[in-house]
């Protein structure tokens, strides 16, 4: 049998997939954009990582005279998930902050 949290990692795996696609959720964003979005992101890992996520189906990229990125519909069933991790990220950040004190 298939592990298919195993098939989700591998798509979703990568420190900036999730971040990338939260922002993306919000709206079409040129590259300078989700550049500015993430600064401690680099160029170079923000374009391997947007077409990794284009490859697997869940970014559009859109040419005009610049490039455009927007979910798909199969990106946009992430939706539910990315808002609970970031809610979750909120929490665990702020209980790790009492257990340091």
């Amino acid at each position: 049998m298939e592990c298919t949290i195993e098939a989700a990692t591998e798509v979703l795996g990568g420190k900036w997939k999730l971040v990338i696609l939260r922002i993306l959720l919000g709206g079409t964003h040129r590259f300078g954009e989700l550049h500015r979005a993430i600064p401690r992101i680099t160029p170079r890992i923000l374009t391997r990582q947007l077409r990794e996520l284009e490859s697997d189906g869940l970014v559009r990229r859109t040419v005009y005279p610049e490039v455009e990125y927007s979910v798909t519909e199969v990106g946009a069933g992430l939706r539910d998930i990315a808002e609970r991790l970031e809610r979750w990220g909120a929490r665990y950040r702020e209980t790790m902050r009492g257990a340091a004190r």
